[in-house]
């Protein structure tokens, strides 16, 4: 456990210098409208590495996020290796991203996957037992290239072009913010005349040492495309 915390730190410090965010990789998308803090956005296909946790949405996202931080910092069985045993590091993305899963949901077990779950499109942050927490995994990896998670808790997956929308926010992002940026998220949706057709997002992209005012948060929906 030290030494995951000791490297979760180091990680985690490479986001920031001095308060000065680096530039690290983020998933690609083009901005399709934007109304003040609200955009619909166009994603490209992702991989993502991703687990499910049972609990609170805070407990979840910090259990997740280690299980997950441990497979990019070696938990894991590089191709690069010819005895089978090799491992490999894997850059650092943002954002983690938690939404809340039903507990029905089937989870994938073995690579590649193009199953997108079922969850409930109304599902709310502050009502959910189950979450699935996933790092997108850096744009120059395949399925085929990427190391394989040791421990099976861990998956890849592969996810298509979507289209997004997002509510932009700052401060801390807990279950009760959470909800409240969901709920107006949902309201501009309907006031667009748009439907949401998956569970909301929690998207953090800042360490947990950054000041609230500079911290990047987003909820986002999947919606039907044009």
């Amino acid at each position: 456990m030290t030494r995951n915390v000791t490297l979760l730190a180091t990680a985690m410090l490479g986001l920031t210098i001095c308060g000065v965010a680096m530039a690290i990789e983020e998933p690609a998308f083009e901005v399709i409208d934007r109304d003040e803090n609200f955009e619909i956005r166009q994603y490209r296909p992702v991989i993502v590495a991703e687990t499910f946790v049972d609990g609170d949405m805070s407990a979840a996202s910090s259990s997740g996020f280690r299980r997950i931080a441990d497979y990019i910092f070696g938990n894991n069985r590089s191709i690069r290796g010819s005895d089978g045993k090799a491992s490999e590091k894997i850059a650092m993305t943002a954002p983690v991203s938690v939404e809340p899963v039903t507990r029905s949901e089937k989870i994938a077990m073995t690579t590649p996957v193009n199953v997108e779950p079922q969850g409930d499109a109304d599902r709310g942050m502050t009502d959910s037992k189950r979450w699935r927490v996933q790092f997108t995994m850096p744009g120059g990896y395949t399925m085929l290239t990427l190391p394989k998670p040791l421990n099976p808790a861990v998956v890849l997956r592969e996810v298509p072009g979507k289209r997004y929308a997002v509510l932009v926010f700052s401060g801390f992002a807990g279950e009760e913010k959470a909800q409240q940026k969901t709920d107006e998220l949902a309201a501009w949706l309907k006031s667009k005349n748009l439907k949401a057709i998956a569970a909301a997002q929690l998207a953090r992209y800042d360490p947990p040492w950054t000041l609230p005012f500079l911290r990047r948060n987003e909820i986002l929906v999947e919606i039907a495309g044009p």
